[in-house]
């Protein structure tokens, strides 16, 4: 059988752990995940500079 939950509702966390979820969640949306997405963009722009210094630009072949 289920036994109750002591020490009260899921919803009434201790202030110091939402303090400490709070300052990783503005870590993690301010610092860390714009990096890596300027990382990824960045990546992908040089993987292509470089694939078109190699192949040549797209479109039709030049006379």
């Amino acid at each position: 059988m289920l036994q109750p939950v002591q020490g009260g509702s899921a919803d009434t966390q201790p202030p110091n752990r939402r303090k400490i979820e709070l300052v990783t969640f503005f870590a993690l949306a301010f610092g860390i995940w714009p990096v890596i997405a300027v990382g990824v963009v960045g990546s992908y722009g040089f993987a292509v500079w470089m694939w078109q210094i190699v192949f040549g630009p797209p479109g039709p072949p030049g006379h």
